[in-house]
């Protein structure tokens, strides 16, 4: 696969996970030609995969984030309004961009940018005209279940026992 097809692939599919399983298409899985066990280190296809992540990473066109499950995703920017619509019902750390750089003495170092600092003051804009429904819509199956888990009324513990009621 080419970084071309990659990001053609991320952009069909708006929301793609960079090699975890979950609600959304996988890159390491299209690269590979369909799913496999275990990690992608230990693919043959790993040095590939490697570049493309590096690729696709590097492209000012997609967000590298935690947002499905806390796994590494890729958002294209086509739905970066949608996130900042509903930025204000999801973690914060789901929506930080994260990005490695090698340091000096040749380790890599994970790189965090917090929500909104990333995002483009035009597709803060963009967000704040969209409704809730459209920007859910949008997302899809990638936030269901943080969206599921947040109307769920919290559990509230009632005691056993009542002292000094009798």
């Amino acid at each position: 696969m080419t970084p071309r097809a990659a990001l053609a692939f991320v952009k069909r599919h708006g929301v793609v996970l960079m090699a975890a399983r979950g609600p959304v298409p996988s890159l390491a899985d299209r690269i590979a030609g369909g799913p496999f066990r275990g990690s992608w280190w230990g693919h043959p296809r790993a040095q590939e995969m490697f570049r493309i992540f590096g690729e696709i990473g590097d492209s000012r066109d997609i967000l590298v984030c935690r947002l499905v499950e806390g796994k590494v995703t890729y958002v294209h920017r086509r739905l970066w309004p949608a996130l900042a619509r509903l930025s204000g019902s999801l973690p914060r750390r789901a929506l930080a961009a994260i990005h490695e750089e090698h340091t000096a003495s040749g380790k890599h170092r994970l790189v965090v940018v917090p929500y909104p600092r990333w995002a483009p003051k035009p597709t803060l804009a963009r967000g704040k005209a969209l409704t809730l429904e459209a920007a859910r819509a949008a997302l899809g199956p990638a936030i269901a279940r943080r969206e599921t888990a947040a109307r769920r009324p919290s559990a509230r513990r009632r005691p056993t026992s009542r002292r000094g009621a009798e």
